[in-house]
């Protein structure tokens, strides 16, 4: 079973078994499953069937019981070093080590988890996938793209606090320069590819926490496939290395394995739909396994980065997840 948020509340849920497929297909509902290396031969899932639900109308389920690990700080603190170094050095401006709250299942249903976020409101979106192994779900603020014709939508969103320190965050010249670093990046990857708006940079309010946000308008020049922008646009600079190379995202790909990073962590899911195409970045979720529970988050690490000030991000970031669905 998977899901994906649609406007005014609504969820396009797809039903097994999905056919696997290289190619979206032209005129069925199809969604987009990838890992963050984004090494799936066939990463579009077409359903047996589909229906379209209120978000209201999900039957809301107990939760289940995690017994919850502490991530381990010196793991994340061995990673932090070893990144400085490689910025100190040249290779990074900018890159993103995620750190993993791992948890057992003591007793319930895990897939209440997807449920749950299916029930979370604008402006997050909500997605799932669940198979027989296991699964994940989410509800993230963050859009990769929106394509329909030749009009493309996207955003930056970088730069986090506690809702309480909002206005701090206005003048935080280190979460600033963190957003600007995004902003600027996708504006220049996309500059070549038609007319470009970038909107003025607000806040989003998360409830919990706080984000910067630039959205960004584009009229793109020609037809251009869902795939070629995934490649393009995956991963951004807040879930990615900058730049953005071979050598740097390798280092990324060792450093989130290190830290027992869930594969589709941070990558494209996505939905095809009424000639439309919506992806969302995976984050702010839980993943699961068999009875092993993963809540992973990110941060952004640039020079003027502070391990201790990362830590506490991270721990907010978990903590906004398990406070969307009243974990």
């Amino acid at each position: 079973m998977a899901y994906f948020g649609l406007s005014q509340g609504r969820r396009l849920i797809g039903y097994g078994p999905f056919t696997r497929s290289a190619q979206r297909p032209a005129d069925s509902v199809a969604f987009y499953l990838n890992d963050f290396g984004l090494t799936d031969e066939k990463p579009w899932r077409i359903p047996q069937r589909w229906e379209i639900v209120e978000a209201a109308d999900i039957a809301q389920e107990p939760l289940p019981h995690i017994e919850w690990q502490a991530p381990d700080a010196g793991s994340f603190a061995q990673v932090f070093q070893d990144i400085s170094q490689a910025i100190r050095q040249g290779v990074f401006e900018k890159t993103v080590p995620v750190s993993v709250e791992n948890g057992i299942l003591q007793h319930g249903d895990l897939r209440a988890f997807a449920k749950a976020f299916a029930r979370v409101a604008a402006p997050k979106i909500s997605y799932a996938w669940l198979d027989a192994e296991g699964g994940f779900a989410g509800a993230t603020p963050e859009l990769l793209f929106a394509l329909q014709g030749r009009q493309l939508q996207t955003m930056a969103l970088a730069g986090t606090a506690r809702r309480e320190e909002r206005e701090m965050l206005a003048v935080d010249e280190k979460e600033i320069r963190e957003h600007e670093y995004v902003a600027k990046n996708l504006m220049a990857k996309l500059a070549d590819m038609g007319t470009l708006v970038r909107h003025e940079r607000a806040i989003l309010d998360l409830g919990p926490i706080v984000h910067f946000q630039s959205l960004i308008d584009v009229e793109l020049e020609d037809d251009t496939a869902v795939e070629v922008l995934l490649r393009k646009l995956h991963p951004t600079p807040a879930l990615g290395p900058l730049p953005r190379t071979k050598e740097t995202m390798d280092l990324l790909l060792g450093w989130r394995k290190q830290l027992g990073c869930p594969a589709e962590f941070g990558a494209p899911f996505g939905l095809w739909f009424e000639g439309e195409f919506r992806a969302v970045v995976a984050i702010r979720g839980i993943w699961w396994q068999g009875e092993q529970v993963m809540l992973p988050a990110g941060c952004g690490v640039i020079e003027a980065s502070r391990v201790v000030n990362e830590w506490r991000e991270l721990r907010l970031k978990r903590e906004a997840v398990k406070s969307a669905i009243g974990l």
